[in-house]
């Protein structure tokens, strides 16, 4: 009973954080194709074998759909999507690997059910919102390649808003899934300017190195992917923040319950004292 209490109060807790977020955020704009579209999700065509998934119970939040000869990885599960193993098997016929870019309850909610395994970064493994599944846990690894059948996902940890955030680089496509690494504009930092540094740097060699020219975020609108000039401006904002060059004013609409905000490069980065080392 008491970890169901925490449970539920870190549950309310992250869903007063993304209120503000919400109302930031229009709906959705995606321009591909519509493959299906139910009570809970729409899933729209980015490529040939490629698709987004957008909910609407916190801020667009966003699924993806990767297809490849011999499976598909479906990346996060949305917040609460009913039925969502049948919505996927409508569009691919192919294995179904489910992994997360991290353990927020938008996008490791009650639909991980629907899978028998959940492949996740093990910094957020422990999480509370996983407290509930019933399958079984797999950890992914720095640099562990997940061979689709002529398409590869490379994983590329990347902590920072959570201890376990993960990006997914297709590198022969020349983009990326990155969940809320960075943010989707509108950056809630629970770990710290450190980690997000060196997140960015990191991110930003490989994206140099490998021609990966977009990241597509965890709340896609259809118009703030993110760039490797985003990932740089992030860790321009950290370096700064370390200094002290730079100093967040207090939260307002957008930011964590009495925490601090810096907005600058198009970016907002919600943060507490306790990000400042």
């Amino acid at each position: 009973m008491r970890d169901m209490k925490k449970l539920l109060r870190s549950a309310a807790l992250f869903a007063s954080l993304q209120v503000a977020l919400l109302a930031q955020m229009r709906g959705p704009q995606i321009e591909g194709k519509e493959v299906f579209k139910g009570d809970d999700v729409a899933f729209h065509e980015i490529d040939e074998h490629t698709w987004v998934g957008t909910g609407h119970l916190m801020a667009n939040e966003s699924l993806y759909l990767v297809e490849g000869n011999d499976k598909a990885v479906l990346i996060d599960a949305g917040t609460r999507i009913a039925d969502l193993d049948k919505a996927v098997a409508s569009i691919t016929k192919k294995p179904i690997m489910l992994v997360a870019t991290h353990a927020h309850p938008d996008h490791t909610g009650s639909a991980i059910n629907y899978f028998p395994e959940l492949y996740i970064n093990p910094g957020d493994a422990g999480a509370p919102f996983l407290a509930n599944y019933r399958g079984k846990i797999r950890d992914l690894t720095d640099g562990e390649v997940i061979d689709l059948g002529g398409r590869t996902l490379e994983v590329v940890l990347t902590p920072g808003h959570t201890p376990g955030s993960t990006t997914f680089l297709d590198k022969k496509a020349g983009y990326g899934f990155s969940g809320d690494s960075f943010g989707s504009g509108n950056l809630l930092l629970f770990g710290t300017f450190s980690q997000l540094q060196a997140t960015c740097e990191k991110m930003s060699a490989l994206m140099e190195k490998y021609g990966i020219k977009y990241l597509y975020p965890g709340h896609y609108s259809g118009r703030n992917v993110e760039t490797k000039q985003r990932v740089d401006d992030e860790a321009t904002i950290s370096r700064d923040a370390l200094s002290g060059k730079v100093k967040g004013e207090a939260g307002g609409r957008g930011g964590l319950a009495g925490s601090l905000v810096i907005s600058a490069y198009g970016v907002r980065i919600n943060y507490s004292e306790n990000s400042l080392k």
